[in-house]
């Protein structure tokens, strides 16, 4: 694959990133591509590895066929690897953008610490198609006369909607927000992925078929029994929107707020949405305190710095991880090390082992968040109390599942233990014969290239239960 002896000629190299100073004073991505030549050098690193570890379950969800298309990149046919990587992901211009890649990770060349730059090749495979007009609508030859209906415009329902469409049913997708994209458009900044790229693919999808229905909220505004009954099939793919509740003395102090309803807001402001339904949260010249060690709370950091706050911290109750891990114990697993993400390179302060107590406040604020250090069982170390200067809090400690009042609750479909809708992996069938299930709202809060595949595999199951059988790829 690739060059031979590309991976013993060439270095790993990633695309730059604008500088921070310059970076935080705008929202849109910042990522400086790499050239064209130098993306086929990166793809001539892809070796002859046996065992393509990148593209089995552990590496991609999607089972992107990443040697195959990075020797279409070397060998500069960029449209073939185009149609190549678009056969097993309908986004990859999303992935190759915000996913954080275990197929890197994976890559037979990790083991050495320099994997194939298999993201970026991604995004560069992604854009050219974009750029060079190869993105086109894919309308069926004929329609079948089913009618679908997929509750939530997210990537698994925007997956499980193009597939759909294209084998020739009738696609209306409901979504509750006036725009498509989930938390895609709505939870991720704009600075990590601009939302034009969502505009895209929706304008493709209704090329090719699909109906958005926006604002409106199924289980609210219409009811589950007459959408099913106006449908012969029905997939919820709402997302896991429950936030974790810590519980913690000092949570109903104005400044304290979950992370989803700062990022959802900033970007309605930067969508140009007017109506914001969300109380006005500004990290503007304020010291910001973030609860929580992932992705949500990295977001939170990057668009505080870009709302002019003083200082930012970040709160991990784990220990600090190690720079590089053990390889023979991890690899190809998604390992756990330290890692760096852009928003706290901008300046964050980051606060390992160390537990939150609660947050201490002043005429109904907060002014501060009450910590200790953390021992192996994350327990507070009696004497080891600080507290962190904090004129907003945001707690960002992931999601327990789907939101049970409303749709949920109405369709009356069975809950796994951990309060998901109950679909096995292969049929992905509720309770209710008619309605299917994909996504987080399936499978909990999980990477968007995981809802893009249940997406995927549940338009294949659904048009086996529609129609008998199926051309579409699981």
């Amino acid at each position: 694959m690739g060059k031979v002896t590309g991976f013993l000629e060439i270095d790993r190299q990633e695309p730059r990133y604008q500088p921070a100073s310059d970076r935080i004073r705008h929202f849109r991505e910042f990522t400086l591509p790499l050239a064209d030549a130098e993306v086929v050098k990166q793809a001539a690193r892809c070796m002859d590895c046996g065992i393509p570890f990148c593209h089995g379950p552990q590496g991609c969800p999607v089972n992107n066929q990443i040697p195959d298309w990075n020797d279409l990149v070397y060998a500069d046919d960029w449209q073939e690897a185009s149609r190549n990587l678009h056969s097993t992901n309908n986004f990859p211009e999303f992935t190759g953008r915000i996913c954080p890649a275990p197929c890197e990770e994976a890559c037979t060349l990790n083991l050495e610490n320099v994997p194939v730059a298999i993201k970026t090749v991604e995004q560069a495979i992604s854009d050219k198609a974009i750029a060079n007009g190869w993105i086109l609508p894919e309308p069926p030859d004929q329609k079948t006369g089913k009618r679908v209906a997929i509750v939530g415009a997210g990537p698994a329902g925007m997956a499980a909607a193009q597939q759909l469409a294209r084998v020739g049913h009738d696609v209306h997708v409901y979504e509750r927000e006036p725009k498509a994209g989930g938390l895609l458009r709505y939870g991720i900044p704009d600075f990590k992925m601009e939302k034009k790229h969502i505009d895209l693919r929706i304008a493709q999808m209704e090329a090719e078929g699909v109906t958005f229905h926006y604002g409106v909220n199924v289980g609210v505004d219409r009811t589950v029994d007459d959408l099913t009954a106006a449908h012969d099939a029905v997939l919820f793919c709402g997302g896991a929107e429950d936030p974790r509740d810590p519980q913690l003395p000092g949570m109903e102090l104005k400044g304290v707020h979950y992370a989803m309803p700062f990022l959802v807001q900033q970007n309605r402001r930067v969508g140009g949405e007017r109506d914001i339904p969300e109380e006005p949260i500004d990290a503007g010249g304020k010291h910001v305190v973030v609860i929580g060690g992932g992705d949500t709370a990295s977001d939170c950091v990057g668009t505080s710095f870009r709302q002019g706050a003083i200082s930012v911290t970040q709160i991990d109750i784990r220990p600090v991880p190690p720079k590089i891990e053990d390889k023979l114990m991890t690899w190809p697993y998604w390992p756990m090390k330290f890692r760096t993400s852009s928003s706290q390179a901008e300046g964050a302060e980051r606060e390992f082992a160390a537990v939150t107590l609660g947050m201490e406040g002043a005429k109904g604020r907060v002014t501060g968040l009450k910590c200790a250090r953390a021992d192996a069982k994350r327990q507070p170390i009696p004497g080891t109390e600080f507290i962190l200067k904090a004129d907003l809090v945001f707690i960002a400690l992931g999601f327990r599942g789907p939101q049970f009042a409303g749709l949920v609750e109405q369709s009356g479909v069975a809950l796994d233990k951990k309060g998901n809708v109950l679909a096995d992996e292969r049929s992905y069938v509720t309770s209710n014969p008619k309605v299917f299930a994909a996504g987080d709202m399936r499978r909990g809060q999980s990477l968007v290239v995981w809802a893009i595949r249940e997406g995927r595999q549940a338009a294949h199951a659904i048009d086996i239960f529609l129609t008998g059988s199926t051309t579409l790829p699981r």
